[in-house]
């Protein structure tokens, strides 16, 4: 095909009309930009400036201009929300959901904000009730995940598991550590009420769900002990190894008074040993220390605690050593032992604390559910301090 000159013609045709295409759309975002009330872009520049109270006077400003602003009130409610004035966001949101010519979607996404509002302010009835008519709208998958959060709040373990399930079901990904924890929960409470067969059947179904769910294992073992089945008991127990080794300082001193009854208890100590030499742990030295201090004497336990010292270095570790030392020291060095080891023990105490892998919340005991964020599972069976070494 020959280039033809005349085709240059073309070029400031086009041009021309981008220009006047881009003109148009100017002049349409400058309009529509007019039409905006001031107060919004103030309250959008101290949203952004994170002067809150100085927003929400701008845009309840704007509200008396033009109520009709849907978005607006979304936002003004979502402020209130996070300042704690769920009063004030719920009034927002059940405003809008007065408003008859306001849209499905809109009536949906209403409903949520106010769920939770609700759900801020403790008002666990009220969100399962707004959170309930959710489950056939576009905002299904949040207002289940709301529920399954409501009935972890109340403890309704039964209907956590259901809800677990429809979330999972959903497509909202896997809930089996949850479920077999929820498991777990019922079992305990059966437990507590010595219904011991019931308890191990939700401890079956726990372990159906996750199969390496270490608590289910360690309250079956709880049952056999109840039951004065030392021996199987025992064995139950040495199965948490199989399914995480750092957990074994779980049950270490469960393991210990099983082997002690049994009149074994050096077989206990050779078996902490070779779990203190696979996964290092205070805890699991803790409960060796003072086995071996019972069973073969000072000096053997003060040598388990130095050679554990040597090989993870931590203040947690030193505490436990010159706890053996004041053991072994001569009268004349007790008193200067005693100084050093209150200053340690000042210290280190501060670092013994199992921490939340997802929030940070840290504690002095082990929670299989954080208090802090109410995640499953995220405390590592370690101390802070250990974790810092080993990594």
């Amino acid at each position: 095909m020959e280039f033809e000159i005349w085709w240059f013609l073309f070029i400031p045709i086009f041009f021309i009309l981008g220009w006047i295409t881009a003109r148009v759309d100017i002049k349409q975002l400058l309009s529509e930009s007019r039409s905006l009330p001031r107060g919004y872009f103030k309250g959008l520049n101290f949203l952004l400036n994170d002067q809150h109270d100085k927003a929400i006077d701008a845009f309840i400003e704007v509200l008396k201009l033009d109520p009709e602003t849907v978005d607006l009130h979304f936002a003004l409610g979502n402020l209130f929300r996070r300042r704690g004035e769920t009063e004030r966001a719920i009034r927002v949101h059940q405003n809008l959901l007065a408003r008859s010519d306001l849209p499905l979607e809109q009536q949906a996404h209403a409903n949520y904000e106010l769920g939770q509002d609700y759900l801020k302010a403790g008002l666990l009835d009220r969100a399962e009730e707004t959170f309930g008519l959710l489950l056939t709208t576009s905002f299904s998958v949040d207002a289940r995940r709301a529920l399954l959060e409501i009935y972890q709040l109340e403890k309704e373990w039964t209907r956590a598991i259901e809800a677990a399930i429809a979330l999972q079901e959903s497509g909202a990904g896997t809930r089996q550590k949850e479920i077999a924890q929820f498991y777990c929960e019922l079992a305990q409470d059966e437990i507590l009420n010595t219904r011991l067969e019931m308890a191990i059947e939700l401890l079956e179904k726990a372990h159906v769900a996750d199969r390496n769910n270490v608590r289910a294992t360690i309250l079956r073992g709880d049952i056999y002990l109840m039951e004065n089945q030392l021996v199987q008991a025992l064995q139950i127990w040495r199965r948490v190894e199989q399914q995480s080794t750092p957990h074994v300082s779980l049950v270490a001193q469960r393991i210990m008074d099983a082997y002690t009854a049994q009149h074994r208890a050096q077989e206990g100590i050779n078996l902490l040993k070779n779990y203190l030499e696979q996964a290092p742990s205070v805890d699991l030295l803790e409960v060796l220390y003072r086995a071996s201090l019972e069973v073969q004497g000072r000096e053997a336990a003060t040598q388990i605690v130095r050679e554990e010292l040597r090989r993870t270095p931590t203040l947690l570790g030193l505490d436990k050593l010159l706890d053996a030392r004041m053991l072994n020291a001569a009268p004349d060095r007790l008193q200067e032992l005693s100084m050093v080891k209150n200053l340690v023990h000042g210290y280190a105490k501060k670092l013994a604390r199992y921490q939340c892998s997802h929030c940070g919340f840290k504690a002095r005991q082990f929670y299989w559910q954080c208090p802090g964020c109410n995640r499953w599972e995220t405390y590592a069976p370690r101390r802070t301090e250990e974790l810092n070494v080993i990594n």
